[in-house]
């Protein structure tokens, strides 16, 4: 069952980003983020805006889903990639090549996209509204219980924030991206990482079309860059 956010309540003057766009704004953010973890500790200002990302992947990854006409094979994809990005993510954050105390965050997206198709799944056979609040409210809660239990990266806010996302898929874009900021804010308050609500504002200037594409760049990227950075750290 997919769906499509509506945009009605932003003006189209202010409705200047696609998904694409969007996209590659994460990039640059994870990036300035890594970078200053690694190579800039002291430049706290690289922190902050490495905080946007993750918002900004979380609204990517839930938009994904909606229109994606194989839920199967985009979590699949999503989990190859996983896999893939485990090692040059463990060298990069604790220099061994296998680190099983922190996973990487497009495992940390797989198992929410795992958790989008079993509410599909859930909400798609329960027909009372009430039954339907509480089935959803349970199932995200397995899910992020699940995600510290298996010490991924974001944890709770990552799944939290993707369900938001879906589950809101239909309703006014403003609404929706509040609701979504709502959530962060309500489990990512503490220090640099309130600075992750920066990340919602390009969220609002989304015009709801998935843009050129590029959807094997981010899964390239992600592990590429990582990869970099270690081999830089090695060589300087």
């Amino acid at each position: 069952m997919s769906g499509k956010s509506s945009n009605g309540n932003i003006p189209k003057s202010l409705q200047l980003l696609d998904g694409t766009q969007l996209k590659l704004i994460a990039m640059v953010s994870m990036v300035f983020d890594h970078l200053g973890d690694n190579f800039f500790p002291g430049q706290i200002w690289m922190r902050i805006i490495g905080r946007m990302a993750m918002p900004l992947f979380s609204f990517c990854i839930a938009e994904g889903f909606c229109h994606t006409h194989d839920r199967t094979r985009y979590l699949t994809r999503m989990l190859v990639f996983g896999a893939v990005s485990e090692i040059p993510f463990d060298l990069v954050t604790s220099g061994r090549i296998l680190e099983t105390g922190h996973q990487n965050i497009m495992l940390t997206f797989s198992w929410a996209v795992l958790g989008l198709i079993c509410l599909e799944a859930v909400l798609n056979r329960i027909k009372k509204r009430a039954a339907r609040y509480i089935a959803a409210g349970a199932l995200i809660i397995a899910f992020m219980a699940g995600s510290i239990f298996l010490r991924m990266d974001y944890t709770m806010t990552a799944v939290l924030l993707i369900s938001v996302f879906y589950l809101m898929r239909n309703k006014l874009h403003l609404l929706r991206t509040c609701a979504g900021a709502a959530a962060y804010a309500a489990l990512r308050n503490v220090g640099i990482h309130i600075a992750g609500l920066l990340g919602f504002v390009p969220i609002l200037f989304y015009n709801g079309k998935r843009g050129k594409g590029l959807k094997w760049l981010f899964y390239l990227f992600y592990p590429g860059h990582l990869l970099l950075i270690y081999l830089i750290k090695r060589i300087f």
